[in-house]
């Protein structure tokens, strides 16, 4: 799927939506660590994703972006260090002009204001001053593959991000994820408008038939759930 498909099919799907779809569709689920975190609120982010391992050097990043296509998300592996930034104002300027759609930090961040300015969604692990006072030798596969937490990524993935973090998803099943996200959410709407009008969320679920199945039969939520066409939890 290209970017401009997958912006599309993703662009009113939130992170749970897709991680409700990851699950019931049997996809492990691959999510940066909590810590990283949008720099401001309501950003979204989806696009291939577009690897790049620090060692030190911005040279990996403007490698990266040299085989990048508009729409990537630059994902960056900086193994969560806490020590020094990796990534600042020339190299989100730099993303923004190749028309990335945003930048993943397993690492910190510097020139926050700067990047306030540029306006690209950015994620990372919080702020630093001070930049690498290292440089490690590049390994042969920096710009192919990434490790974000306990999860390794590559160009075969994509990444959705929102104010709940970031999943990254097999680019191939971008198009079965969408759908299953899709049911999920239109479910979920109406749970949510017929709560405006009075009808519980219990009603709706029919949370006593539930309680006596329980009861009877040892049936679980979840089973319960799935007999009703219920969504809540996967």
């Amino acid at each position: 799927m290209k970017s401009h498909e997958l912006q599309r099919r993703y662009l009113d799907l939130t992170t749970p939506h897709v991680a409700d779809a990851v699950m019931r569709l049997g996809i492990p689920v691959r999510q940066a660590p909590a810590s990283v975190t949008p720099l401001w609120p309501d950003g979204h982010i989806v696009g291939r994703v577009l690897p790049a391992q620090h060692a030190g050097s911005v040279d990996v990043f403007l490698e990266a972006i040299e085989t990048s296509q508009p729409g990537d998300v630059l994902v960056v592996d900086n193994g969560g260090r806490d020590d020094e930034a990796c990534v600042g104002d020339l190299v989100t300027l730099e993303a923004a002009q190749a028309q990335l759609a945003g930048v993943i930090i397993w690492g910190l961040h510097r020139d926050t204001r700067e990047l306030r300015t540029i306006g690209l969604p950015v994620f990372s692990q919080g702020s630093l001053p001070t930049g690498p006072q290292r440089l490690d030798p590049p390994r042969e596969d920096a710009i192919d593959v990434a490790q974000v937490g306990a999860n390794r990524v590559t160009r075969a993935d994509f990444v959705l991000a929102d104010d709940d973090g970031a999943l990254f998803l097999p680019l191939d099943r971008a198009i079965e994820i969408a759908d299953v996200a899709e049911g999920i959410r239109e479910t979920e709407r109406r749970q949510a408008a017929q709560m405006r009008v009075g009808k519980s969320l219990r009603q709706q679920l029919r949370f006593t038939d539930f309680l006596e199945s329980r009861h009877r039969d040892g049936l679980t939520f979840r089973q319960h759930l799935r007999s009703i066409g219920g969504e809540i939890e996967e």
